[in-house]
């Protein structure tokens, strides 16, 4: 039994990546949206840290869907 140590060390190094921008973006979106809610800032930092957490939780999503499509394909 051969094991390939470079293939599995690439793919530990890349989902430990993933995984980390992956709650990082949540993490983002959640403070984007509960700095939106609060109201400590004027209008358009509102409506920039809403839109900021909307897309963080998009970009998560997007990973996800990819994962999901890497995985059936």
């Amino acid at each position: 039994m051969h094991i390939d140590w470079a293939a599995l060390g690439s793919v530990f190094g890349v989902s430990l990546v993933v995984t980390v921008a992956l709650v990082g973006f949540f993490t983002l979106g959640i403070v984007g949206l509960s700095k939106a809610a609060s109201g400590a800032q004027g209008g358009g930092a509102g409506v920039a840290a809403k839109a900021g957490g909307y897309l963080c939780f998009a970009l998560c999503a997007a990973a996800v869907a990819y994962g999901i499509y890497i995985i059936v394909a």
